[in-house]
């Protein structure tokens, strides 16, 4: 098999067997086109399997002499070392060369955060008589108020929002599934907008279930949420560079401040690494609810 065919193999098993998201896939998959790039202008007849170590380390040099960031070169080395241990555990090599590489060490950037006061100013320029100005309002409630990512948003299914309870379930990264609480605001709107704007849309084939949609009766995309997002910021007068996952940091920075136990914020967020919100800890849907309406500032609004 040709190298192009062991990464087209590579790229199914990441996507069946690994359940990786589709943006991982497309950068490991630009880490290694790349890497063989890099390989073939080393020598034209070099085979994957018989790359060595010192070829890695070449490739590191070679890619650092780029101007690349401590980051991309961290996920180049993440793409390579995935890369070779699915060969091994194909039997196509019985040693990974990429076995002893080290990633570089990653300071922590700290996310930008909007104030409770900032968000209420977005909140503010949404007009509510304009087409969409519910469904608008609505996208930044749930992104705020719950803390999802976009694609969580984008996918958001009606049949999985549980207004009695207050409770979405939500389908993260790696497909797994999470129970996540609403505050009061975020269901208030979230039901405002099902029954009244997105009532006199027809979804288009394999949209029916998805809560957002565009006038064309399509689910909105990942863009299109950016672009609400980004044009209220700009209206409301903030001059911070924010993007929807500002509002997901936004919910977790008010939560923790507020005194929120960050077992509790860790689990709503979907979190899995020590790196991001401590030990990952299954946690009961009232306590998790408990502490949303506890701590978090838009919860406590009733309708």
């Amino acid at each position: 098999m040709d190298q192009k065919g062991y990464i087209r193999n590579y790229e199914i098993y990441m996507r069946l067997e690994k359940s990786f998201s589709p943006n991982s896939i497309d950068a490991y998959l630009h880490d290694l086109k790349v890497f063989m790039q890099f390989l073939r202008q080393k020598d034209e007849n070099i085979r994957i399997e018989k790359v060595n170590r010192e070829d890695l380390k070449e490739f590191l040099y070679w890619s650092a002499q780029l101007g690349l960031s401590a980051r991309s070169q961290a996920r180049m080395i993440s793409a390579i070392k995935g890369f070779y241990k699915y060969l091994l555990l194909e039997d196509i090599i019985d040693k990974s060369p990429a076995s002893l590489l080290k990633s570089p060490k990653l300071g922590r950037k700290l996310p930008e955060v909007l104030s409770v006061e900032e968000i209420d100013k977005m909140i503010s320029v949404i007009d509510m008589s304009q087409p969409n100005g519910q469904r608008n309002r609505a996208i930044i409630e749930i992104l705020y108020g719950s803390g999802l990512r976009v694609s969580e948003c984008v996918d958001l299914k009606i049949p999985d929002i549980f207004f009695r309870e207050e409770f979405i379930k939500i389908t993260g990264k790696g497909n797994k599934q999470r129970i996540v609480p609403m505050g009061a605001v975020a269901a208030k709107h979230l039901k405002l907008y099902i029954e009244t704007e997105r009532k006199h849309i027809t979804p288009k084939k394999g949209s029916e279930s998805h809560t957002f949609l565009n006038n064309r009766g399509s689910k909105l995309t990942r863009v299109m949420i950016f672009l609400i997002v980004r044009k209220l910021a700009e209206k409301a007068g903030i001059k911070k560079t924010i993007s929807p996952h500002t509002l997901r940091h936004s919910f977790a920075t008010h939560l923790v401040e507020g005194g929120a136990d960050l077992r509790a914020v860790q689990d709503m967020l979907g979190h899995e690494s020590i790196t991001t919100t401590e030990i990952y800890t299954h946690l009961d849907r009232e306590y998790l609810r408990e502490n949303l309406i506890s701590y978090h500032p838009r919860s406590k609004i009733k309708y």
